[in-house]
């Protein structure tokens, strides 16, 4: 921006010194920059009234303009992390500009594998991380601030008030019970993820304010006793994948988004089979009550949802129909 300026009152100054008396091109460059300069040196050739007052507004803008510049110029030239302030301001406005996104805090082997499937869903997140190594591997694909996540500031930071979820992965469950309490008292609507690596912190991160607590220790040590009791089983639910983009078989839709189709009282008005060739496998009720394999007939309420399961070209036509 600065050098745009001073260029601009350059452009400015030859033009005006061009048309208004009739300079040459050189001779215009020439009197615009020892105007600019306040060198003192005297006109190339005499100038009339209007060519005067054109001049005290030249002399006027450009001592701003080119003092702004020297100064921004020079900050950046002689400034050891410009460009580091530059990288960490450009991502501090894309965070303001975010609401009902997700706040990751902690990017070790969960907080990379969440980052990832939402960024394949396309959910916008930020990142919480203190390693400043971390930071620099992944500040192109991932928006990060920089800070410990117990500090409120660098919560608010990631614009915590305007979150929607908050996912806490912190290999310490007293650092995740402190992240939870801090989150809840800047966002009382937030939904907050937790993850515990002891089952006694279970019940201590809820009473916290965690809505969800997630110990990846037990999920994958249940998920390996299944591939022994129901390997096909378990192999047939893996192949289920929702990581999102074109690979997706599952997909969870709201009532209110088949609101184009008129009148739908029950699942079977619905007709996702016919449709899309989508199976509603699931219903979800207002009060949160899941109801697996849900007959035909049963009523839909305001504010519940459908699991569909399809195949990825199915779930696609699906999305494109009702603009999910």
């Amino acid at each position: 921006m600065a050098i745009a300026l001073m260029l601009g009152v350059v452009l400015f100054g030859v033009l005006g010194y061009r048309y208004l008396s009739d300079y040459t091109w050189v001779n215009a460059l020439y009197m615009t920059v020892i105007t600019m300069a306040t060198v003192g040196f005297r006109e190339v050739q005499p100038l009339d009234d209007t060519a005067k007052i054109f001049t005290v507004f030249l002399i006027i803008s450009s001592i701003f303009i080119l003092g702004y510049s020297i100064s921004v110029i020079t900050e950046y030239v002689l400034g050891r992390n410009s460009l580091q302030l530059l990288k960490k301001k450009k991502v501090k406005n894309k965070i303001s500009t975010l609401s009902n996104h997700v706040i990751i805090c902690g990017f070790g082997r969960n907080g990379n594998q969440a980052a990832e499937r939402l960024k394949a869903y396309r959910k916008p997140f930020v990142v919480v991380e203190k390693n400043k190594d971390i930071i620099e591997k992944y500040e192109d694909s991932f928006l990060f601030v920089e800070g410990d996540a117990n500090d409120d500031e660098v919560l608010i930071q990631a614009g915590i008030d305007r979150a929607q979820y908050i996912i806490t992965t912190l290999p310490d469950d007293a650092a995740n019970l402190f992240v939870v309490l801090s989150a809840r008292q800047l966002n009382k609507k937030l939904n907050i993820i937790s993850r515990a690596s002891q089952i006694t912190s279970q019940k201590k991160l809820r009473l916290a304010g965690a809505d969800q607590v997630i110990m990846p220790d037990k999920i994958g040590g249940d998920h390996m006793a299944s591939l022994v009791v129901m390997p096909d089983l378990i192999s047939f639910m893996d192949e289920l994948s929702v990581e999102g983009g074109d690979t997706t078989n599952l997909e969870e839709v709201a009532i209110e988004d088949f609101s184009e189709e008129g009148e739908c009282n029950s699942l079977r008005d619905l007709d996702l089979r016919r449709k899309t060739g989508c199976t509603i496998i699931g219903y979800i009720g207002p009060d949160g009550v899941y109801t697996i394999n849900p007959e035909a007939d049963m009523p839909l309420q305001p504010k519940s949802k459908v699991i569909v399961l399809g195949r990825p070209e199915q779930i696609r036509k699906l999305n494109e129909m009702f603009h999910i």
